[in-house]
């Protein structure tokens, strides 16, 4: 077919309303602008016809196209947005060069897509018009299936990516086939533990038909692995209700299980057929079944070479090979914002993760950043709240505690994939921004890939699940719907003393609401040391509650922000944050709390203590004062106390004290959590009369001076090479504010640097 040919067989409509096109030899009779050029407004009948019109574009000018990213709606998984761009787009081949050129089409209420982005600005050269031949683009209506055109697995839209022999899709299309007739089955009555497969497809087919003929629909869920060799050893298939991240969702418990055996066959080993929610009505799907639309043209490789997970609404493949779902165009701009960011601030770091020549994760922390990790790094807060769900961005955040009990960032990634590689890069990247500096404590979600890099890159820091969104997805019926079992859950797992009683109430808890068999129950309980406040408190976590914190940037950020706004945006963030910063500051060395008691202890700490961090402790102090000390007994120097609430025997801990050196321990732990005296411990010293609190308590990081002289309380026990990171960004985050506001005129100019100048000179006498 030639160009006229294939331009007069092209169903076009890319007209907008109130264009005039004028009648020349170079448009259809038909009013139809065949060299239109790309612009916000076009509007197209469907995907396929923008999809075409910028093939034809495109061969004009001398390029050829891809089928890009696509996005679905959040109410009914409906795609309402495409992305088609240039092949040379990405760094995934030799061949492409990470062109920015694309267009954007997005669907309208009226059901007519319209051309919302365009670039046409390409980093290569292009080829002659003429070079390049225009594609058969193979539309729905067309039976030919034997198109030697490329499939694209992301979207099931033909694309034409490089010419690939018409013999090697033949093979792809026979393979295809081969697998839809292993995967043949018939219902026989409902599922039951043992029920076998020849795999996992023809389990799920099974399970589709079963549910369809019962009255509900289904979703592929969890999958897990071999830890020696990363094979599928078993897949969840659950109702389409389960969970709760959409309105319609009901926290439906129902699922059915299939663990891989030794000779390759799969096995139904778990299932639960109780539904929360009035059934649809029952049809027959025998006939009708089609695969997942996602993973539809991936058979080729077998089902059980590909990880099968929801994603806006959809089912997407994900193959084991690591791959980025960082659109391409966000490396350009984002390295663009780095150097640009370098250029203006010296401490500002940022790394990009290659793969076989591909940009994968990214890594950036700004001197802020870096400075605040030197002071606030030791407990931190991985959040990964903003690759969840729909975000555009697989974006996770550092986030550590200020003297203020603020929130602080202490750098971002943009994380390729879920996988262990991905998820250890960035924490590597992470810790040589911060100097190599290990925190002491890290809260996390729980997912294995998580937990495994963790263990690799900070061995000695201690990592506190985040259990808030798996609680949700493997319980919230019962939270929703039964607020005893809530009480009687939160109460095992906040109010527990000892071991013993956790595992009392624990057990009590499942055997009452038969939950014996949950199977991340089960999982939970076997990693009970890492979540469960009762086995953690010892360890500091500067307050950082069990379930994290809220996202850094709240709605600054959302799952709709593009590409062009993030950085305005992310910058927008940081400067609000910055400025909360400053005004708890200000306040702090501006404003006295008002002392509730005569207590020297009181005054003490309102003049070292940020004002929120002093009505932490000054509600400590006033609640010791409805307490009862009890000398228990005396070994030595070490007596111990038990503190009760009076009126309330029940509400009882147990203080050792040293009178030797003033060492105090409660067993409440809450100094060693949250770096605050409790009040049983306040209350000790009150019967022993000390009216000071020796300096180890009061740390420094809730200092108002935390962010000034960091090394000037510190003990005499750490050596130069100790201190040294924390020195060095001391001094650097001091000369920042010192060379800004030196900056702001020629007199402060010289001010500042006759000062400088003298300050060198006293060194260097020092030497």
């Amino acid at each position: 077919m030639n160009m006229e040919e294939f331009e007069h067989a092209m169903p076009l409509r890319a007209v907008p309303a109130g264009l005039s096109i004028p009648t020349n030899n170079n448009h259809r009779e038909d009013g139809e602008d065949l060299r239109l050029e790309p612009y916000v407004g076009l509007e197209f009948d469907s995907a396929e016809s923008a999809q075409e019109f910028y093939n034809i574009y495109a061969t004009r000018n001398g390029f050829r196209i891809r089928i890009g990213q696509l996005y679905r709606s959040r109410v009914d998984g409906s795609v309402i947005s495409r992305k088609f761009v240039c092949s040379k787009e990405g760094f995934q081949t030799n061949t492409r060069t990470g062109c920015p050129a694309y267009i954007r089409v997005q669907k309208d209420d009226s059901g007519k897509w319209m051309l919302a982005n365009v670039n046409k600005e390409h980093n290569h050269d292009l080829e002659l018009p003429g070079e390049i031949h225009p594609p058969r683009i193979q539309r729905k209506s067309l039976p030919s299936p034997r198109s030697s055109v490329g499939l694209s697995t992301r979207t099931g839209i033909s694309s034409v990516e490089e010419d690939i022999p018409s013999g090697a899709m033949d093979r792809k299309r026979l393979k295809r086939e081969e697998v839809q007739e292993e995967t043949s089955v018939v219902v026989r009555g409902e599922p039951y533990k043992g029920l076998e497969f020849n795999n996992a497809l023809e389990a799920y087919r099974y399970y589709h038909i079963y549910a369809a003929s019962v009255g509900f629909k289904v979703r592929i869920g969890q999958l897990f692995r071999s830890k020696k060799d990363g094979s599928v050893t078993s897949r969840r298939f659950v109702c389409s209700k389960e969970g709760h991240q959409h309105p319609s969702r009901v926290g439906c418990s129902a699922f059915l299980r299939i663990q891989k055996q030794s000779s390759g066959r799969w096995i139904v080993d778990r299932l639960d057929m109780e539904h929360n929610h009035a059934m649809d009505c029952p049809v027959d799907a025998s006939g009708t079944f089609t695969l997942p639309k996602g993973f539809r043209d991936e058979l080729g490789n077998g089902l059980e070479n590909t990880d099968l997970t929801e994603a806006n609404g959809g089912l997407s493949p994900v193959g084991r090979g690591r791959r980025s779902n960082i659109g391409s165009e966000w490396y350009h701009v984002l390295i663009e914002y780095f150097q640009s960011k370098q250029a203006e601030d010296t401490g500002f770091f940022y790394a990009v993760e290659a793969d076989d020549g591909r940009c994968m994760s990214m890594f950036w922390a700004d001197g802020h950043s870096r400075f605040a990790c030197s002071q606030f790094g030791d407990a931190i807060f991985f959040d990964t709240t903003y690759r969840r769900g729909s975000y555009s961005v697989p974006l996770a955040c550092f986030v550590g505690v200020n003297h203020h009990r603020q929130p602080v960032l202490l750098g971002c990634a943009l994380i390729a994939d879920d996988s262990e590689e991905s998820f250890t890069w960035v924490f590597k990247a992470w810790l040589r921004a911060m100097s190599g500096r290990h925190p002491l404590s890290i809260t996390a979600d729980q997912g294995k890939p998580i937990q495994q890099s963790i263990a690799e890159v900070f061995p000695r820091t201690h990592h506190r699940f985040s259990t808030c969104q798996k609680m949700e997805e493997n319980l919230g019926a019962l939270f929703s719907i039964n607020d005893e079992f809530k009480y009687e859950y939160q109460t095992c797992i906040l109010q527990s003393q000892t071991a013993n009683e956790f595992d009392l109430s624990w057990n009590v808890l499942l055997s009452k609401y038969n939950l014996k068999e949950n199977v991340w129950l089960k999982e939970m309980y076997q990693m009970r040391k890492s979540w469960v406040p009762l086995y953690i408190r010892g360890t500091f976590f500067a307050g950082i509650h069990v379930d994290g914190m809220k996202p850094y940037f709240g709605n600054i950020l959302t799952s709709q922000t593009p590409l062009h706004e993030f950085i305005v945006r992310y910058e927008k963030g940081l400067e609000q944050r910055n400025e909360e910063e400053k005004k708890e500051d200000f306040s702090s060395f501006n404003l006295q709390p008002i002392l509730h008691t005569k207590d020297p202890i009181e005054e003490q700490c309102r003049r070292l203590y940020t004002i929120s961090m002093f009505k932490v402790f000054q509600k400590e102090l006033l609640e010791c004062y409805g307490y009862a000390g009890i000398k228990l007994n005396v070994e030595g120097a070490i007596s111990r106390y038990l503190v009760q609430k009076c009126g309330n025997g029940e509400e009882s801990k147990t203080v050792a004290f040293n009178a030797s050196n003033l060492n105090i321990s409660c067993s409440c732990k809450m100094f060693e959590f949250e770096g605050v005296l409790c009040r049983h411990a306040l209350k000790v010293f009150q019967i022993v009369n000390i009216r000071e609190l020796p300096s180890r308590y009061i740390l420094h990081r809730w200092t108002k001076n935390a962010k000034y002289g960091i090394l000037r309380d510190v003990d005499s026990g750490g050596s130069y090479q100790d201190y040294k990171p924390l020195m060095l960004w001391s001094l650097r985050e001091e000369a920042r504010n010192y060379i800004e506001a030196g900056a702001t005129s020629i007199e402060r100019y010289k001010v500042a640097f006759e000062i400088m100048h003298e300050g060198r000179r006293n060194l260097s006498w020092q030497n």
